[in-house]
């Protein structure tokens, strides 16, 4: 059988590319040989788009999540769609226009964790809004401040890339993962980090997530609200656009 080769680390934006359909899992689940769709994880959701079959037809995928045995990737086909059989080769075709929205989005968030350097405690990557909680501690966050520093971070351009270490390597550097409560998986031998600025000089942490290249494509982006969840704990807002005026 084998596992799902997963393009989208290699290429975050490969948004069409083909594949051999290796099995299906369930009614409506896809597992090819290789995707370019990003399985749900991380915060992120999962790809949307659809496959073109060798016969023209199109099947809509509406979401993409690990199988049973996180080496595959599952395409989950629209309810009621007739698949094609097994081993049948076809062009795996990525809801783009979301996906960079999201890849935006989410190194968006990485800046925004170099800006208010505290514990992250939960996140959600979206396409018009995402968020981050933050162990804040007795710190005052500042709507204004945090979102031009985030500006300057994005303006400068800073390149964004990925790097190897190993699973020795990231014990020796606990400093790199910034979430309170959930650790980068294990078991590979090595860990992947998302880097940004040259040498990785503003920023280093493990991720599997899909990327932009320069901080710049990011965007105009604001913090459009800062709620207290607890105690010590604020959840920050990240919107697209320049802060409403």
């Amino acid at each position: 059988m084998g596992g799902t080769r997963d393009v989208f680390r290699e290429d975050a934006y490969l948004s069409t590319m083909e594949a051999r359909l290796l099995r299906l899992e369930g009614e409506r689940g896809l597992v090819f040989d290789a995707s370019n769709f990003y399985p749900a994880g991380g915060g992120q959701p999962g790809d949307r788009g659809f496959v073109e079959w060798a016969d023209g037809q199109e099947t809509p995928v509406e979401d993409t999540v690990y199988g049973t045995e996180r080496s595959e990737i599952v395409l989950m086909a629209r309810e009621g769609e007739d698949l094609p059989p097994v081993g049948e080769m076809a062009v795996l075709h990525l809801d783009w226009a979301r996906r960079y929205k999201l890849m935006r989005m989410h190194t968006a968030l990485h800046l925004l964790t170099v800006v208010c350097p505290f514990p992250v405690t939960g996140a959600a990557v979206g396409e018009e809004e995402s968020r981050l909680d933050f162990d804040t501690g007795e710190a005052e966050i500042d709507k204004a401040a945090v979102t031009a520093a985030l500006m300057a971070l994005v303006d400068a351009n800073h390149p964004v890339f990925t790097q190897w270490i190993t699973e020795d390597e990231l014990d020796a550097n606990p400093g790199l993962v910034k979430s309170a409560n959930v650790k980068p998986p294990r078991g590979t031998g090595r860990i992947r980090l998302v880097a940004i600025g040259e040498n990785a000089g503003i920023d280093s942490q493990p991720c599997g997530g899909t990327h932009v290249l320069e901080t710049q494509e990011i965007g105009a982006v604001h913090v459009g609200k800062i709620e207290k969840k607890g105690k010590a704990n604020r959840r920050i807002r990240l919107r697209f656009g320049a802060i409403p005026g």
